[in-house]
């Protein structure tokens, strides 16, 4: 398996080096859809797009954040959120099971007594107030998975992934997408070109001579945007002048 990081960075090289001429990186990279795919917040997507290193989180808070986050994004048809008994009942759990879990970190621990996990998925105890390591273990196994595939078959370890691993998975769509347009001379003229009606009789060209209709319409914009920027330096050298 390839390390979290340098698989997010070599998913972001690739995704840059297919990035169309005239568009950005923001143009193709929606923070605010990869967040709710990934389930890493807002402005950890962007530190990490960035570059940056996300701050460090225990598992279980990271885990049952993301039961929240799944609970307030995947929403029932009428636009309200499953209930704790829902989700539960799907593995075979009760519902105070869950709602202990999620409420257990949410909640200042008592300094008489420790923070703990529900009796069933225990894991080891704790001083009130202290942390626990990025390593720790957190519900069991088969709670995640469960939660994992009520909510739409979620990939399983998407609750407990690592921010990086988690918006790496989020991008291979975004990757996908621009790969097809790579490949695809069609989808180049769709996307890039917004010619609608050629790219609707693009399929009566053999591919050779799609690519080649590509081509000549990419020769075309290079020049006319060459003749812009000789326009606009001669414009600024004829105000100079005056």
């Amino acid at each position: 398996m390839r390390e979290t990081r340098r698989a997010l960075a070599e998913t972001l090289s690739r995704i840059g080096s297919l990035i169309g001429d005239g568009q950005s990186r923001d143009d193709v990279l929606d923070v605010e859809q990869l967040s709710r795919e990934s389930g890493v917040p807002r402005d950890v997507v962007r530190m990490l797009l960035d570059g940056e290193e996300p701050p460090a989180e225990d598992i279980t808070d990271r885990i049952v954040r993301r039961i929240v986050h799944l609970r307030e994004t995947r929403l029932r048809p009428d636009g309200t959120r499953h209930s704790y008994d829902e989700i539960a009942a799907s593995y075979g759990a009760s519902r105070a099971s869950l709602s202990n879990l999620v409420n257990s970190r949410r909640k200042t621990p008592s300094p008489q007594m420790p923070s703990r996990q529900v009796l069933s998925e225990q894991v080891p105890s704790q001083q009130a107030g202290e942390r626990r390591p990025a390593r720790s273990g957190g519900p069991l196994a088969s709670t995640q998975a469960g939660i994992e595939t009520f909510f739409f078959g979620q990939p399983n370890g998407w609750l407990s992934a690592e921010p990086q691993a988690s918006l790496d998975n989020a991008l291979q769509s975004v990757l996908h997408g621009l790969e097809g347009e790579a490949a695809d001379p069609m989808a180049r003229l769709r996307s890039t070109h917004g010619l609608r009606e050629l790219a609707a009789r693009a399929p009566q060209l053999a591919e050779d001579e799609l690519q080649l209709v590509t081509d000549w319409i990419d020769t075309i914009l290079q020049r006319r945007n060459a003749q812009r920027v000789r326009g606009s330096g001669s414009d600024s050298s004829h105000t100079e002048g005056h």
